[in-house]
Parts: structure tokens; sequence; C-alpha cells
């Protein structure tokens, strides 16, 4: 029995040392989804502002460009997909790792072959243990991505986009990314960067009331898209990138706040069972003990006969 409720006390240390360390990721998850949530709205009104004004460059021109251009029969797609380095987070990778399954399944359904682009070590490994090809890959920064993360991974894709698909190029450009919505809401998303759907940018300012300005080109319409193309693609990509952050802290803090919980009643349960055991033991023990005095008193009257 001693036995046993030594057992119970070594699980009930291992737990509440879990515990410890799960409360502590849970704070810092909370701590650092603050700062995401700050750079997310920061850098919304640069990306907002950068397609209204790609999209009044489009429609105000006749230039066929390949930001605003369709393919009529698009042979090439590239994904990009967002995921995390580290673990600990729930679902959070495995769900933007469906959804880029589901895009790139609709994607060759419609004709095309699909480039995999990868942001994060979870990404990577789950193409490399299916032995996949993999265009490019980034990692080390999908907790705090910073600007210059962005345009590194925009160059290859602006390049694909750029070159003639005969040589690899793509027609097409996709994101898979986790939109942070609140801190109990983050939905796996997939957005098509390029060509610009001007009509969905276009309904989107009518819905907003916006006007679209009309501009003067100097020297042309091409060389001023030419000139937005890898200022819109990495905005886009950063804006995606420090969403993606903020939902895999808020994914994490929920995952470790659920461990830390289930710590606290898995103690509650070990501290009964042990507690059970102590009492059987000392239960055991008195027994013993009036097992034996009740022997020596047998043995006592037995000698005085």
């Amino acid at each position: 029995m001693g036995a046993q409720l030594r057992v119970y006390k070594r699980r009930i240390r291992a737990v509440t040392a879990t515990k410890k360390i799960t409360k502590a990721m849970e704070m810092i998850a909370a701590s650092r989804i603050v700062k995401a949530q700050r750079k997310v709205a920061a850098s919304m009104p640069y990306a907002t502002e950068l397609t209204r004004a790609v999209t009044a460059v489009a429609t105000g021109s006749n230039t066929k460009h390949a930001l605003t251009t369709e393919v009529e029969a698009p042979v090439r797609a590239a994904v990009l997909l967002v995921t995390s380095d580290r673990g600990l987070a729930g679902g959070y990778s495995s769900n933007a790792i469906k959804q880029a399954e589901r895009l790139s399944a609709r994607l060759r359904a419609e004709g095309k072959e699909v480039d995999a682009y990868i942001v994060g070590r979870k990404g990577v490994a789950y193409y490399g243990f299916r032995e996949r090809k993999v265009a490019e890959s980034w990692t080390g920064f999908t907790d705090s991505p910073a600007y210059g993360d962005a345009k590194r991974v925009a160059a290859p894709l602006i390049e694909a986009i750029q070159a003639d698909t005969a040589e690899g190029g793509v027609d097409e450009l996709h994101i898979v990314y986790t939109e942070f919505v609140s801190m109990m809401t983050q939905n796996p998303v997939d957005d098509r960067l390029l060509p610009l759907s001007l009509e969905k940018a276009a309904e989107e300012s009518s819905a907003k009331g916006e006007i679209l300005p009309l501009f003067d080109f100097e020297p042309s319409a091409e060389d001023v898209l030419d000139a937005l193309l890898p200022r819109y693609v990495e905005s886009r990509i950063y804006n995606a990138l420090l969403q993606s952050a903020a939902s895999e802290h808020a994914a994490r803090r929920r995952a470790m706040k659920s461990a830390t919980d289930n710590a606290g009643d898995l103690i509650k349960s070990l501290s009964r069972l042990a507690n059970a055991a102590r009492q059987a033991e000392i239960t055991q023990e008195i027994s013993e003990i009036v097992g034996g005095a009740s022997a020596m008193a047998d043995a006592t009257a037995g000698s005085d006969k």
C-alpha cells in the first residue's frame, strides 16, 4: 500500500510541474497577443489604401498587367501556406494545412498545377514527411514577423508571377493564412492575391460608399503598376503574417489554458486517490495493531490457565 501512495505522490509532483509550465506559457502567449493585435491594426490602413490605389489605377487604364489581367487559360498557380514554427498551439497549423489542401484540390480540379510555398516549420515538416515538392520555404519568424520577412517571402512569388509559365512562372498567386477575428475565433482562409479581382475590389469600395479617384499616369500606367506590384504583394503578405502570428498566440493561449485546467483536474483526482490510499494504509495498520493486541491478550489468557 505504501508503494501505491508513493506512485500517486510522484505523479502529483510531475503534473504540478507540468501545470506550472503550461501556466507560464499561457501568460506569455496572452502578453504577446496584445502586441500582435496592435501590429495587425497598424498594417491594415496601408494595405487597404494600397489595394484601393491599385484598383483605381487598373480601372482607369486599359493596360494589360500581371497585377490585374486574368489569364484566359491558367495552367499553374502558386499557393503560399502560412503555418507556425512551434507547436503547442492546438489545431492552428493543422487547420491552415487542411485549408491549403482543399484549395490545392480545387485548383487541380480546374486543371492547374500547384506550386507550394511554405512559411513555418510545421508546414515544411508536413510536406517533407509526405515527400511533396516545395518550391520555397521560410522558417524562424512566424511568432513575430517583420516587414523584411514579408519582402523575402514576396520576392520569389513576384518573380514567379512575372515569369512565363514555360520558364516556371505561375498565372495565379494564392495565400492561405489564419485570420484573427477575436481572442476566441481564428479562421483559416484562402485569398487570391494575383491577379487582383477588380470586380470584387470595386464591390467592396461601393459597399463602403467610396469613390475611386481619377489618376494621371506618368510616365505610363504600366510603369505605375510595375512599381505598385511588389508593394501590393509585400503588404498583403505582411498583413497575413501578422494575422497568423496573432492567431497563433491566441490558439496557444487557449491550448495552454486548457492544459492547465486539465492538469488541475488531474491533480485533484490524484489527490483523492492518494488520500484514499493513505486512509486504507492507516486502516490496515490499525487492523494489524488491533489484531496483534488481541493475539497477545489471547496468549496471556492461555498462560494464566
